[in-house]
């Protein structure tokens, strides 16, 4: 399906009945972005490596390995697209600790850029090929201080995130972002018959 809606209007109406004000829950820097977040209006920044966000979030949010040992941060691997779908997301965004995450994605994606993105996936996929098949294994010593039997089972959710991740790249992505540029040109959704821009 091609096409987009846009998950602001409910994440604003939604953080409205938050304690946390939005300025102080989103606070992620566009400069210090995960490379590995999907266009969109969300994304995580700097984020803690606690990786609990799939906790609320399974279906968008996912763990890198950048440090090296363990978890190392966020990121948004899927966009949320109906009212349930942002009320994942924004709990899953509370749950970050350093308030990594931002909602502010639209003002700084351009048609360039989320194309560069789509033909730099390739990159994306393949880190994520591998790094399933890493923390679906039973154990494995690059775990570090989490090799324990008893980390496995966040091990193997994460994993599922990442295989979850590379489905999404092979079959869905593209239609959202082809809906993504057209809502960048024209802040609305294609009406019947408007042509939807090519990646």
């Amino acid at each position: 399906m091609i096409g987009y809606w846009d998950p602001l209007l409910t994440a604003r109406r939604l953080v409205e009945g938050l304690s946390e004000p939005a300025e102080q829950l989103f606070t992620g820097r566009w400069e210090q972005r995960n490379w590995r977040n999907v266009p969109g209006p969300f994304y995580a920044g700097e984020t803690d490596s606690l990786a609990i966000g799939r906790l609320d979030a399974p279906g968008h949010i996912a763990y890198d390995d950048d440090l090296g040992n363990g978890f190392g941060s966020e990121f948004i691997y899927r966009q949320p697209v109906n009212y349930r779908e942002v009320e994942a997301v924004v709990s899953g965004c509370q749950l970050e600790l350093y308030r990594g995450y931002n909602w502010d994605g639209d003002e700084h994606w351009t048609a360039h850029a989320v194309r560069e993105w789509w033909r730099g996936r390739d990159r994306v996929r393949k880190w994520a090929v591998a790094i399933a098949a890493d923390w679906g294994a039973d154990i494995h010593p690059g775990w570090g201080f989490n090799a324990a039997a008893r980390f496995a089972g966040h091990y193997h959710d994460a994993a599922q995130g990442h295989r979850d991740f590379v489905a999404y790249l092979d079959d869905g992505l593209e239609g959202y972002l082809r809906g993504y540029l057209f809502w960048l040109d024209h802040h609305r959704g294609p009406r019947a018959g408007e042509a939807i821009p090519r990646l």
